[in-house]
């Protein structure tokens, strides 16, 4: 079964809506920063979480053509 993440970015491929994508993407990449500043808890559940989703926005961003935007950073940036 498809994550909600994968159903959402499918349907923003579908009807071309890269201006949504880009603002999944943006919202992620800033709670990935949130999580990396954050202390006292072992956050790599979320982590994961929130890494796994930029990947899939990222593939969707991919599939609309066009450079990814990497104002925060991602895949290099959230590996920990």
């Amino acid at each position: 079964m498809a994550s909600a993440i994968e159903l959402i970015v499918s349907a923003y491929v579908r009807v071309g809506d890269r201006d949504a994508l880009v603002g999944l993407l943006d919202h992620r990449q800033r709670l990935a920063a949130d999580l990396r500043g954050r202390t006292g808890f072992d956050f790599s559940v979320p982590m994961n979480a929130v890494t796994g989703e930029i990947g899939v926005i990222e593939a969707g961003l991919a599939e609309l053509a066009g450079p990814v935007p990497t104002a925060l950073g991602s895949k290099a940036d959230s590996a920990g």
